[in-house]
């Protein structure tokens, strides 16, 4: 069986993710709180709970302008589980019944460090940045379960972190990954730009109005 983060370790190499997007103008305001809306959808309450408690905490970490850490991704993991530490898996994982299978190195640990310290280099667009942050949580596979949820929470606070705010994230969330597919994974990119730009627009247009005279 292929080894999916293996695979994904050599295609997040060759895309150019300095290239892939313009750099965005911040700060970014949305009308509402696109992940909040998405986090709610379903009839899982406790799930939802832990999940908007999580969420909040990144909001709450972001403000502060601190780079992601390991640290940080185990206790937002912890927190969505609603269990009282997470730590990095010690064997292969599994997803998509058993389907997809994410490999286990010597220096697996220290290369999901490595990738997420890299989140917060200027150089490359706060949306690309996202992107692959989301991207390296889903391949990595980083802790036993409920990885997908945290990467959608480590793809708003890099987003948050550079003063950016989503209206919508659903499209974002929901849209399956491969790890083998360098064109999907700029794509992502582009989706998280292109949404963040008709955040912005749509707040221009509110405001706008907002200021408008009332006819009397």
């Amino acid at each position: 069986m292929p080894d999916q983060l293996t695979i994904w370790q050599r295609v997040r190499e060759q895309i150019p993710w300095r290239d892939v997007v313009p750099h965005l103008r911040t700060p970014i305001r949305a009308l509402r709180d696109g992940f909040a809306a998405h986090a709610t959808i379903g009839d899982h309450q406790r799930r939802q709970s832990l999940l908007l408690a999580a969420y909040n905490e990144v909001r709450c970490t972001a403000a502060s302008g601190v780079s992601p850490t390991p640290d940080m991704t185990a206790r937002w993991n912890a927190m969505l589980r609603g269990i009282p530490a997470a730590s990095f898996r010690r064997g292969p994982a599994f997803a998509k019944n058993g389907r997809d299978r994410y490999g286990l190195h010597a220096d697996t640990q220290q290369r999901y460090e490595s990738c997420l310290s890299e989140a917060a280099d200027l150089m490359v667009p706060v949306a690309a940045r996202a992107a692959r942050a989301y991207l390296d949580i889903a391949f990595f596979h980083p802790y036993d379960d409920g990885n997908a949820r945290l990467g959608g929470l480590v793809m708003h606070f890099v987003l948050l972190r550079a003063g950016i705010e989503l209206d919508e994230a659903h499209p974002i969330l929901t849209t399956v990954r491969r790890a083998d597919d360098p064109e999907g994974a700029a794509g992502l990119a582009r989706l998280v730009h292109g949404i963040a730009t008709a955040t912005h627009r749509r707040w221009l247009r509110s405001a706008s109005s907002d200021r408008q005279p009332t006819t009397p």
